[in-house]
């Protein structure tokens, strides 16, 4: 496996700030040079990557100058294949833990969120709230629909809204998750509920990019503009 764009970058970007160090930084190459300074060691901070600064260095400044270096081309390569396997392995271990957390965080929300005599619970765990009765069609699961809605997580980060968009949402009910499929089909037009949407009915162990870690239960507030004919 090859050395990531990102670290490649880092390393290159080193590479042009040393033979600057120390100076008065009275150009605005010299100040840039700084400027990417502080970038590298920010990066290089937040992706906790246990390195040896001052080993850094003498290999940047033997590869930059064409010197002889202390690793062979196959030796660097092999060790850029061990960081990142290990890297891959400690990233999986987190998402374990994390999902385990999750799921457990989420069932136990869910089992006190029962509890609370406005809501109501499906034969799948589903659970809702009625916010407002609407008076229009119901969906079925194959229909298009148009809302508005607001997510977040149990702890109340909110990780997606068409409210802050400004604009409705329409799509077919057939191709969301199974807890927006089986829970929009609950409404009528004009109705707004809350949904309260275990993992498995949601984006399971593989989560989404973002907040939405593995296992995660969500909430939406869904309201029901339109259900369309075609």
């Amino acid at each position: 496996m090859r050395m990531t764009p990102k670290i490649a970058a880092i390393t290159l970007s080193i590479a042009v700030a040393l033979p600057v160090a120390g100076l008065a930084m009275e150009t605005p190459e010299e100040r840039l040079s700084y400027t990417i300074g502080m970038d590298i060691g920010q990066s290089l901070a937040e992706q906790g990557i246990d390195i040896d600064i001052d080993l850094l260095i003498e290999g940047l400044r033997a590869s930059y100058a064409g010197d002889e270096t202390a690793l062979t081309q196959e030796e660097a390569l092999a060790e850029r294949d061990a960081f990142m396997q290990r890297r891959q392995q400690q990233l999986e271990q987190e998402r374990g833990q994390e999902a385990v957390r999750n799921l457990e965080e989420g069932r136990a929300f869910l089992a006190e969120n029962r509890q609370n005599p406005d809501v109501e619970e499906t034969a799948s765990g589903l659970q809702y709230r009625v916010v407002e009765q609407g008076e229009g069609r119901s969906p079925e699961a194959t229909d298009r629909v148009t809302v508005h809605y607001r997510g977040t997580l149990i702890n109340g980060v909110e990780f997606d809204s068409s409210y802050a968009r400004e604009e409705p949402a329409t799509f077919a009910l057939n191709q969301v998750i199974p807890g927006w499929t089986e829970g929009v089909q609950l409404m009528q037009e004009g109705a707004t509920y809350e949904f309260f949407i275990p993992a498995e009915l949601a984006y399971g162990e593989q989560g989404r990019p973002g907040p939405i870690g593995p296992n995660s239960t969500l909430i939406f507030e869904v309201e029901l503009i339109e259900v369309h004919d075609d």
